[in-house]
């Protein structure tokens, strides 16, 4: 569940390097090669998703234009490549396939926190070739725009996250009901026709804000939520009204919980629960009667399922499956042999496999990447065996050159075992500086082991970076999550500070050059750990940082936040604290209120529109720190950015100064100072 997590955005551009060449007969020594611009981690990606039509004929994929992000379509009989859509002034934010000539899409800022009333991205068809273009939605906030004079759905319309059934020139889209700053928003169904804007409004229960699409494609589950509380809508197929077919608790595990999935052939659920044991595992639900069965079909040893299943038409074919990385798991045995013939291919990376809805062809979409190969796309022919690759995220992203990650446990003080991630410079070994990179969320998975740009760009400076899954975190099972409730800037923040110290003791860190980083609720750690460990950690990063518990729940006169008041009732009190009860532990927590005790460098910054962290979080601490006589503050405040950097040039310029504080403090070719 995250709740203070900024956004990480994409990378790519393209970087020509020549070899400097020989002038003598005798060998000459070849200079170090410069390192990687920092454009090419966090420019826009040159290839960013991928999907086959239903049929499997064809291959739409996200890519580079000249100016913008556009979807182009590749015949897979015959190779050719044509731009369907895109836009002069903007991305195409998302696509899919409405059925196999038509696409349906949206523009905007592809990075803006969904449903943003600031940027609606209005919602478009098109035909495969760029023909019978339309304009469904408005793209913008109705205040600015008027479609009175149109048959244009209003701005607050948006795709469903289920892919429908993909048979027909009908989707289904939400028409998003805002309740109110912090009151969050429920979707309300509509069918629409995606070539003639004809719509048709669908019954739908009250406060749903997502949908689950049954195998028909008709939204059969609604999940919504109020007063702490998760209610799973059901649409019964005898009677065709809406029941309410199960309750529990939102903000935390509870007996009888459970996370949809997807729907199965017989019209029974899969879903991720837990029935015995820590972890949760895939079960099949019979809505109607209320029954689970009693033994898990699939778990993963150690975590909590986290799973895309894959279905046929006749059921369950596999799924894709999150450990310590992502793997497929098939229990179909011609798919696994499809699986381990790509996999023989492609020796190097792991291949994740995505079958086309109603398959007609022998095409099936892969997608690639380790460690430390960035993503890149294919379709792969099951009959003949023939790879075509069909775009890379980062071209220029050499993966020679980047680092090696680990997944590992380490032990806390208390004894609690801790996953983490440990990304290491390429041909790099001995007592390197660290930076703890601590994920936001805090309650959510923070890591998997991937090609990821914020690490990678750090290794690429020289730094290992350790990213723990401190208590509290989710996806390793209920004990781990529950360990951290109520533990920000306690026991959370040992778990962290024990991290660096086992990275030194492991002699994989100088102890004299460690910093700790994050963002959101890592912001908060990082400032934290200034805090508590000022002897461990020799400088600090924090961007759209928390510096303030109680400010969380007191908000600002000028903003309004976009926390849930729903989550601030019943979910902060839980998971964080109650005011009244834990008010001398929020002081002793508060990077603000213990300004005076930050004396170490520190990198602060924000977005001026950030509704989840508000900015005075950041003017307030700054503020502090210079009234305790700390002068070693750098601050940034970023025009036009919400919660995290959507825009890749604030990232491009947020990171490049990262790389000068850190050079500056803990640099590798930086003398201990401390």
């Amino acid at each position: 569940m995250p709740i203070f997590k900024p956004m990480r955005a994409a990378a790519a551009c393209i970087l020509a390097v020549t070899p400097a060449l020989a002038t003598s007969a005798a060998p000459a020594a070849l200079p170090a090669a410069p390192p990687i611009p920092a454009t090419s981690f966090f420019q826009l990606p040159a290839a960013s998703s991928a999907a086959l039509s239903p049929g499997g004929h064809f291959l739409a994929i996200q890519e580079a234009g000249p100016k913008h992000q556009q979807v182009s379509v590749i015949d897979l009989r015959d190779n050719s490549r044509k731009v369907a859509a895109r836009f002069g002034d903007a991305d195409v934010g998302y696509f899919r396939w409405v059925n196999d000539e038509r696409l349906l899409f949206t523009a905007g800022n592809r990075y803006a926190q969904r449903f943003s009333e600031r940027y609606a991205p209005g919602l478009y068809a098109v035909n495969r070739d760029g023909s019978a273009y339309r304009q469904l939605a408005a793209r913008t906030n109705s205040v600015l725009w008027s479609d009175t004079a149109s048959r244009m759905l209003p701005w607050h319309t948006f795709m469903l996250d289920g892919v429908g059934a993909q048979d027909s020139d009908w989707v289904y889209v939400a028409d998003v009901d805002y309740v109110g700053a912090g009151y969050g928003y429920t979707e309300k169904l509509l069918r629409l026709n995606t070539v003639t804007g004809d719509r048709q409004p669908v019954v739908s229960p009250p406060g749903t804000r997502r949908y689950l699409p049954d195998y028909q494609g008709i939204p059969r589950l609604g999940i919504a939520g109020a007063n702490g509380n998760v209610a799973i809508h059901y649409l019964d197929p005898a009677s065709g009204s809406w029941k309410v077919a199960a309750s529990f608790p939102e903000f935390s595990s509870s007996s009888g919980s459970f996370q949809a999935l997807d729907f199965a052939a017989d019209g029974r659920l899969y879903a991720a629960a837990r029935t015995s044991g820590d972890t949760t595992g895939l079960h099949l639900l019979d809505l109607a009667s209320g029954t689970a069965s009693s033994e898990p079909i699939l778990t993963v040893p150690g975590h909590d399922l986290t799973a895309a299943l894959v279905r046929g038409k006749d059921g369950l074919l596999g799924a894709r499956v999150l450990a310590d990385k992502m793997q497929m798991r098939w229990f179909d045995p011609a798919l696994q042999a499809v699986q381990a013939a790509i996999d023989a291919k492609l020796p190097d990376t792991t291949n994740l496999v995505t079958l086309p809805l109603r398959r007609a062809t022998d095409w099936v979409l892969v997608e690639s990447y380790s460690d430390r190969q960035p993503p890149f796309y294919s379709a792969y022919n099951t009959s003949s065996q023939a790879l075509l690759r069909a775009g890379a995220s980062r071209p220029a992203i050499d993966p020679g050159r980047m680092g090696q990650q680990r997944v590992l446990r380490y032990t806390a003080r208390d004894g609690l075992q801790i996953p983490a991630l440990l990304t290491v410079p390429a041909g790099q070994q001995g007592k390197l500086p660290l930076v703890v990179l601590v994920h936001g969320g805090p309650h959510e998975r923070g890591t998997r082991w991937e090609w990821n740009a914020d690490n990678q760009f750090l290794a690429s400076r020289g730094y290992a970076v350790l990213e723990p899954e401190f208590r509290g975190s989710t996806g390793y099972g209920d004990q781990h999550f529950r360990a951290g409730w109520q533990q920000w800037g306690k026991k959370m923040q040992d778990d962290i500070a024990d991290g660096a110290s086992w990275a030194v003791e492991q002699g994989i860190a100088d102890g004299k050059r460690i910093c700790i980083a994050g963002g959101g609720y890592g912001g908060y750690s990082a400032l934290m750990g200034l805090v508590n460990d000022p002897q461990l950690f020799k400088c600090g990063i924090a961007w759209a940082a928390i510096t303030d518990i109680q400010q969380l729940y007191d908000g600002h006169w000028r903003f309004d936040s976009d926390l849930s008041k729903d989550f601030q009732q019943y979910g902060m009190p839980t998971l964080i604290g109650d005011p009244a009860t834990h008010a001398e532990q929020f002081q002793a927590t508060s990077p603000l209120h213990q300004a005076a005790r930050i004396t170490q460098p520190l990198l602060l910054a924000y977005g001026d529109d950030d509704r989840r962290v508000l900015p005075v979080h950041g003017t307030r601490l700054r503020k502090a720190l210079r009234a305790a006589g700390n002068q070693q503050v750098e601050w940034i405040e970023y025009e036009d950015e919400e919660h995290g950097w959507g825009k890749p040039a604030t990232q491009i310029d947020f990171w490049t100064r990262v790389e000068k504080f850190l050079g500056r403090h803990i640099g590798p070719d930086q003398k201990t100072q401390f």
